[in-house]
């Protein structure tokens, strides 16, 4: 029979060692749980790896979700606040900390890399109005305890949608004047790219035609149909309830229930816009019944975020 060995005082020092230099892994902390689904929801993880959360899954510190194709998600933080988000929407939880008893460690940041959401704020917005922030590519949004629909259109997506419908149109134009083959299809297609990326291009230049003046963007955001088949690249906000502000490097301006929002871009200060810029507000009937109401008295504030 073989006895086993005393461990020397050495042999302990080194298995300290290897212990002590051993990653411990630490689960993130908790910030809500998918309460509703409409389509797939993908996660990245903190470590780089992705997962296709269900109903009833922990959303966590540090998460990315996005929205794929035409679903939606809802999710429910800790404090009973709601996040909804629209399709192709990208999202990550950069920061929530919520304690009830721990008023001074509250904390909300989130980023919106893409798409569009509806936040209804809870009880850390009721208690920490300052303290609950929204990251956009077109400034920062004190959430506040508000009700705000938000969406980021960028300048690639229009330019997806223009250089889309020039095609079809020169594609169109071709087939009713009798030339259907392949080359003058090709040509056709060649000079509805060319127009399409002029089109981008000017339209990404709104940030610049903003600079012009405060009084010059609103007269350009009145004039914008009311339903828009492709909304201007920039930020456009909608304040269902409460009041919310929006900064950036052109300035800040706070937005009241009712009121639209809008900057095409980081350095243009915000503004209010008098109409509707074309934000199209309806739900899945799986989410509306849990989203709050509006406390202003107006129409339902059921939404969709459905921009196109």
């Amino acid at each position: 029979m073989t006895l086993l060995k005393k461990p020397s005082a050495i042999d302990l020092l080194l298995l300290l060692a290897l212990v002590s230099a051993a990653p411990w892994v630490q689960a993130a902390p908790a910030a809500g749980t998918v309460i509703h689904l409409s389509g797939p929801l993908f996660v990245k993880k903190l470590d780089g790896s992705m997962r296709v959360l269900g109903e009833q899954s922990v959303v966590e510190v540090g998460d990315t979700l996005s929205t794929q194709g035409k679903g939606y998600a809802q999710v429910r933080l800790r404090d009973e606040s709601l996040l909804t988000l629209q399709p192709r929407t990208t999202l990550s939880v950069d920061t929530f900390a919520y304690d009830v008893a721990s008023p001074a460690t509250d904390a909300v940041v989130f980023t919106l890399k893409q798409g569009g959401l509806r936040s209804d704020g809870g009880l850390l917005g009721k208690r920490s109005q300052d303290r609950s922030t929204l990251i956009t590519p077109g400034g920062r949004i004190g959430l506040q305890s508000a009700s705000v629909v938000v969406y980021y259109q960028p300048a690639a997506v229009v330019a997806t949608h223009a250089s889309t419908r020039l095609k079809s149109l020169a594609v169109g134009l071709a087939s009713s004047a009798g030339h259907t083959d392949s080359s003058y299809r090709a040509f056709a297609a060649a000079v509805s790219a060319r127009y399409a990326y002029r089109l981008a291009n000017v339209l990404a230049s709104a940030e610049s035609w903003a600079e012009q003046g405060r009084a010059s963007l609103a007269v350009f955001s009145s004039e914008l149909p009311a339903k828009s088949p492709v909304l201007a690249p920039g930020l456009y906000v909608q304040v269902l309830d409460g009041v919310i502000n929006i900064t950036n490097g052109g300035g800040t301006q706070n937005f009241a229930p009712g009121q639209f929002g809008f900057t095409p871009g980081f350095t243009t200060a915000p503004v209010v816009v008098p109409k509707n810029p074309g934000m199209l507000l309806t739900s899945p009937p799986s989410f509306t019944a849990s989203t709050p109401k509006a406390n202003s008295g107006s129409e339902s504030t059921d939404v969709k975020c459905e921009v196109r």
